[in-house]
Order: C-alpha cells, then structure tokens, then sequence
C-alpha cells in the first residue's frame, strides 16, 4: 500500500486543484453564465460522449492494463513490443464501428430529445468528434498510468480542461460569443486535451507505434481479442450516472437535468480519490490475480477498499454539514436547492462505488473475467428499468436512487460471488469503524447548526460557521480514525507529519 499511496499522492494532488478549480467555476460561474438548461446541455454532451467513448474503447482500457506485464521489454522500454500501437489500434476500430451506427440511428436518437431537449438536436453532430476527443483522451492516460506518470494527464484533464472551459464560460456570460461559438469552444477544450496528452506521452518515451507482430502471435492475439471484447460491457459499471442524464435529458428537459447537474457535481467531489488511486492500483492488483497470488489479492483488495471508503465517507461528511452554506452563496442558489436530495443519493453510490470497485477490478484480471458480463448486465438493466421506473415518480431525486440502487444489488452479488468462489473478503473492522465515526460527525454538524445557525445573519457569518465547523469536526474524526487505529498508513502518516513539525 505504501508504494501505491506514494504513486497515487501526484494524481490525487492534480484531482483536487482541479476539484477546487471545478469548485469555483460550477458555483460561481457556472450558475452566473449559464441558465440552467445551457448547464443541462453541456452536462448531456459530455456524459453521451463519455459514455460513448467508453464504449468504443472495446474494453482495450482493462486489456493494456492487464497485459502490459507480459508485453513490457526490460533490454528495450522505449519498445515494450508495440503495446502502444495496439492500445491505438483497438479504440479506432471501436470509434469507426459507433461512428457508422451513430450516423445509420441518428433520426431515432434525435426523436428521443426534439420534445423535451431541442438543444441537444441543434448540436447532435458535435457528439462525434467529443466522443473522439474523450476516447483518446483515456487512452492516452492509460499509457501514462502503465508507465508510472499519471500526474501530467490527470492536471489535464481535471485543471486544463476548466480552465480552458472558464474563458468559454466568460466569453459567453459576457455576450462575447455567441452559443454556437461557445459550444464549439467547449468541444475544442477537450480536442487541446487529447493533444496535450499525446505530446507529453510523446516526451516521456516507452512508446512505439510499431507493433511486434512476430511476440504478439495467433494465440495472443485470440487472448487479447477475446478479454478485450468481454471487457466492452464492463464499462458501463463505472459509467451507470452517465445512462442517468442521457434518460433524464429526454424525460424532464434540460432545465431540470441543469440542476441535476450542479447535484452531481458535489456528489463527484466524493469520489474523486479513487480516479487516482484506483488507476495506481489497478496494474498492481492485475500483478497479484495474474500470480494468483490469493493472499496479496486479500490485502490488497482490503487495503483499498478500507482507504477509499474512509475518505470518501469523511469528504461526504464535509459536504453535507456545510451543503446549505453552498446553496446560500452561489449565483441563483435558491434554483438549485431542490438538488439537496441528489447530492444525498448520489454520495452514497459514489461511496458504494469508490469503495468496491476493487472487486470488479479482481474479477476483470482473473481466469473467469467473461462472468463479469453477468453482473454487468444486471447493472445496466436494473438501472435502466430504475430509471424508467423512478424518475416518473421522484424527478432527478429519482434518478439518483437508481443509480444507487442499481450499485447495491450489483456490488452485493459480485462480492458474494467472489467469496464464495476465490475466498477474496474486502470488508475489515476498519469499514465498521469509519461507519461510526462518520455518524458522529453527522450528528454533531447538525447540533451545531441547531445551536449556531440561527445565529448567522450574514453570507460572511455564513461562510465563517462553516469553514469552522468543517475544521472542528473533521480534526475530531481524524483524532477518533487515529486513536482508533483504523488505518495504519494513516497512522504513519500522521506520525510522520508530528515527528517533522
């Protein structure tokens, strides 16, 4: 876990400058610029051409991962016969297959959104070159990520694309542009991301766009082929939020899908530890199934999933005991508020998410990764029939509840499976423990804003209880985390900084 942590403190670093960064724009630009169905609209393009992007990938994000052990060439880095070539080969194939279905079913999609979503139709053939842009965007970072240098791709993607992202934002706001400019613009800040990218894989070396066809034989190929093909359909368990804004889209329009919008933003935040440390983790829990090293796995998988949900609790907790204050200062807060409910729903499945997906990880690099088609397709059916479902009756909260529900039942029968079958437990004390902590703090936010609250006559009062607040009871749940002894690298790290100071 150490070297992992180490690996993971430069991404993590990159995510929340980001975080920060995105923190400022959606609540102070974001709600100032834009109306709320121009936020839906930036939100559905982006979550169609994510979501399309993962599909087009034919699973080649898992497959480099999984076998860049056995292509990896210690005489020859610069080589490591060819994977980068094939890791561009696979995704193209991908992006020429949706562009050709894209283009036969474009009058049905567009039906979908004409009534409730008529934005969505003006611009629906930006949708390919975002998908394209995003596509190889991830592609990019999963050759950073192998190589051991994810910091450079993950700043840009978290920081260099809302910063490019803010100029559109102003230009728009302001009236310099005019909205088919600006949408333009939106879409070019990912193209100059994807560029990014590549010129810094470019810099860094251990590249090759020559594939070694005589080391990847018949046989490896067929390997390849066959995980790489399985693994297509594992990409919407991380990917169910992005399905909830395409349906809430063409459901209640894009005004309501803005304010989901600002929702989900919050609840990402939660999240945000695992893009790093779970692209840190991934090569070295492949490293341990592919040894079938059984004992590692355990630690591993425990480990992981014990840090992610202590943090991902903890920044739920920090979130919600100041989410009034949020709403209090943003621009137009008072239209957003009805997405306290979201930002409640969703924490929770991005903290069931963040902390288990290291389950599906192990399921993925072992022998029987073609079952994970199973539980996939009890994902993504049950969270499409949810939809359907709920968000006729619950709104945008509706919609949240499915995903969360649809994360429950799927996390709940693979981890089940996994012990029966391999014997791998992620669950330690450790999981119980952050549980009661995390109540206690939840507890004492809302006692203090019983207490103090009523006292706050100004947004500056406001601003000050609760930046107070968040300090008091987050040094308690770290005080009671340490005392208790529910990490020991967090221990260690807390020991380490008192021994420096």
């Amino acid at each position: 876990m150490g070297f992992i942590a180490k690996q993971s403190i430069k991404g993590a670093t990159a995510n929340y400058i980001g975080v920060a960064l995105g923190f400022f724009i959606t609540f102070f630009v974001l709600t100032d610029c834009l109306t709320q169905a121009e936020i839906g609209l930036t939100r559905v393009m982006v979550d169609a051409a994510m979501l399309f992007s993962a599909l087009a990938q034919l699973g080649s994000n898992s497959s480099i991962v999984r076998f860049f052990p056995r292509f990896k060439d210690s005489s020859n880095d610069s080589e490591n016969h060819g994977i980068f070539g094939l890791s561009l080969l696979i995704p193209m194939v991908g992006f020429a297959l949706f562009a050709a279905l894209f283009l036969i079913f474009r009058r049905p999609i567009m039906d979908i959104y004409v009534e409730k979503a008529p934005m969505i139709v003006d611009y629906f053939y930006l949708l390919l070159p975002l998908t394209f842009f995003a596509l190889y965007m991830t592609v990019f970072e999963t050759n950073a990520s192998i190589l051991q240098h994810i910091a450079v791709p993950k700043a840009v993607r978290e920081v260099g694309i809302r910063a490019v992202n803010l100029v559109s934002y102003l230009l728009y706001g302001h009236g310099v542009v005019s909205l088919d400019v600006f949408v333009l613009l939106f879409v070019g800040a990912y193209g100059l991301a994807m560029l990014v990218d590549l010129f810094y894989l470019i810099r860094l070396g251990g590249i090759s766009l020559r594939i070694d066809w005589h080391f990847v034989d018949r046989r490896m190929m067929g390997e390849i082929a066959r995980y790489t093909l399985l693994m297509t359909a594992t990409v919407l368990a991380g990917n169910i939020p992005l399905i909830n804004s395409l349906f809430l889209g063409a459901q209640t329009g894009l005004a309501l899908t803005g304010v989901y919008t600002i929702a989900f933003y919050i609840a990402n935040i939660v999240e945000v530890p695992y893009r790093s440390l779970g692209a840190i983790a991934r090569p070295v829990i492949a490293d341990a199934v592919g040894r079938h090293d059984l004992a590692e796995t355990n630690r591993l998988a425990k480990q992981v999933s014990l840090h992610q949900f202590l943090v991902s609790t903890m920044i739920f907790c920090a979130i919600w005991i100041n989410l009034d204050a949020v709403f209090a200062v943003i621009p137009n807060g008072a239209d957003y508020v009805g997405g306290m409910g979201v930002v409640l729903i969703l924490s929770m499945a991005k903290i069931t998410n963040s902390s288990f997906s290291i389950a599906t990880d192990i399921l993925n690099f072992s022998r029987r990764y073609a079952l994970s088609l199973l539980f996939i397709a009890v994902l993504t059916v049950s969270a499409i029939m949810l939809n359907q479902w709920l968000i006729p009756l619950w709104g945008i909260n509706g919609s949240a509840a499915a995903t969360l529900f649809s994360y429950l039942l799927y996390f709940a029968l693979l981890l089940l499976f996994l012990w029966s079958t391999r014997k791998v437990n992620i669950f330690t004390v450790g999981h119980i423990k952050v549980m009661v902590v995390a109540v206690g703090v939840l507890l004492l936010g809302a006692a203090w804003d019983a207490l103090v609250g009523p006292h706050l006559t100004s947004t500056l009062a406001v601003l000050l209880a609760a930046a107070a607040k968040t300090l008091l009871l987050l040094g308690l749940a770290l005080a009671a985390s340490y005392k208790w002894n529910i990490s020991p690298t967090l221990n260690q790290i807390v020991d380490k900084a008192i021994r420096r100071k």
